[in-house]
């Protein structure tokens, strides 16, 4: 059951990582096309990047503590990246050079979508696996009785 509900707990941490990478690249495009004004498109990101950044970090402390050692191996590189953007200041986008800056913002957001893709794929698979695997054990102890 245990392992149920740690697993329902990353697949929603992904969920909401895919929902703001996928959102920064929605203003990003928007931005590019010119259907959003630069302070807008800025204001609409850096509002959610702390949040992604604490959601990743809070992704790799909990495989971390649960012994999920491969999976943390794979995030560990991500929260290390966020953590060095944190401390230099660079983790905010910046209204004077947005567009400047647009092509190489929109392929590390990429870059983490597939992170964050590859993540929740694995997270589904997991969920349903030992949602399968309870339902299966359940059966089996109403029957033995």
């Amino acid at each position: 059951m245990w392992n149920l509900i740690f697993w329902i707990i990353c697949l929603l941490i992904n969920f909401g990582l895919l929902a703001i990478v996928f959102y920064a690249l929605l203003c990003l495009t928007d931005l590019e096309v010119d259907q959003m004004d630069p302070f807008v498109a800025t204001a609409n990101i850096n509002r959610w990047i702390l949040l992604e950044f604490a959601l990743q970090a809070a992704l790799s402390i909990l495989l971390l503590f649960t012994g999920h050692w491969i999976l943390f191996l794979v995030a560990v590189p991500l929260t290390c990246y966020h953590a060095m953007l944190f401390i230099r200041r660079q983790h905010l986008i910046d209204v004077t050079e947005v567009f400047r800056n647009l092509n190489t913002d929109k392929k590390r957001r990429m870059i983490k979508l597939g992170v964050y893709m590859i993540f929740f794929t694995i997270c589904v698979f997991r969920v349903v696996l030992f949602a399968v695997n309870l339902i299966l054990n359940d059966d089996e102890d109403i029957d033995s009785h």
